[in-house]
């Protein structure tokens, strides 16, 4: 049963994770089903979501695992197909997912690697969003084909963007991936708007060095990663589980009258 008086307890809602086989989506869909929430978390590839599943399961998590490639619209569609079948209807959304195939400058990016990047990290992040909130809203959304649980509570929800201090301030090699975050912030801002008023908050999260595979290249590039530490002021980089409790803050009811804002998670490297 949930507690009223604990504006952080999740129980009976339902939250879809993206990019959730390990790192920053794993630590988030596991802080979610701590607090009480149901979650279906998606990947790209099978196994390694499996595996997270399952250690979600083994955890007390109610789980429900998607393969998904954020980079694919007809993925993406068929994602929210499977989960209307399954009656999922999230209000809580956490879109983590992201690529970043490439380092180095921009003057040198192949125009393939560009449009991966912003395929999966803002085109496919738009298309997650734009899905998840048809569903928020009460009445559906009229382009969409009304799924199941028509009874369930609508007019509310959260979305989260994992977004990257790089697309507040560019990092050098890092132009692509940072201009398609610049872009998510700019879509967050944009869905606050126009959800707020169906009581759809839509937030952001802008971490900074997480020890992730995904940061392996920075870590391995070790004057790179000395000079971030010195102008860090908690003097470390940041594990998944940092990430983890501010989205679980930014969901909750703790966090009812905010939206349209950027949370920064970077041990204040950005005050530095």
């Amino acid at each position: 049963m949930s507690d009223p008086r604990d504006p952080f307890d999740l129980t009976g809602r339902r939250a879809l994770i993206t990019g959730a086989s390990r790192g920053i989506g794993l630590a988030v869909a596991q802080a979610l089903a701590r607090r009480g929430a149901a979650v279906a978390v998606t990947g790209r590839k099978a196994d390694g979501l499996a595996a997270a599943a399952e250690q979600l399961r083994a955890a007390g998590a109610t789980v429900l695992p998607f393969v998904c490639h954020q980079g694919d619209p007809a993925s993406i569609a068929h994602l929210f197909d499977q989960l209307d079948a399954a009656d999922f209807i999230a209000d809580t959304v956490v879109v983590n997912a992201a690529t970043n195939p490439v380092f180095g400058p921009l003057l040198d990016l192949d125009l393939d690697a560009w449009r991966k990047i912003l395929d999966v990290n803002l085109t496919g992040a738009m298309l997650t969003a734009r899905e998840a909130a048809k569903r928020m809203l009460s009445p559906p959304h009229p382009t969409l084909s009304p799924p199941g649980g028509e009874g369930r509570v609508r007019g509310r929800g959260a979305i989260v963007f994992m977004a990257s201090v790089t697309g507040m301030e560019p990092f050098t090699g890092l132009g692509a991936y940072s201009v398609s975050k610049a872009g998510l912030l700019g879509l967050m801002r944009a869905l606050a708007k126009e959800l707020g008023p169906a009581g759809v908050r839509v937030n952001a999260i802008a971490p900074g060095l997480v020890e992730t595979r995904f940061a392996s290249a920075l870590f391995a590039d070790r004057p790179a990663y000395d000079a971030l530490m010195a102008r860090t002021p908690l003097g470390r980089h940041g594990q998944p589980e940092d990430v983890a409790g501010a989205v679980v803050f930014l969901v909750s009811d703790a966090a009812a009258y905010l939206t349209g804002q950027v949370l920064v998670v970077d041990g204040g490297g950005r005050v530095g």
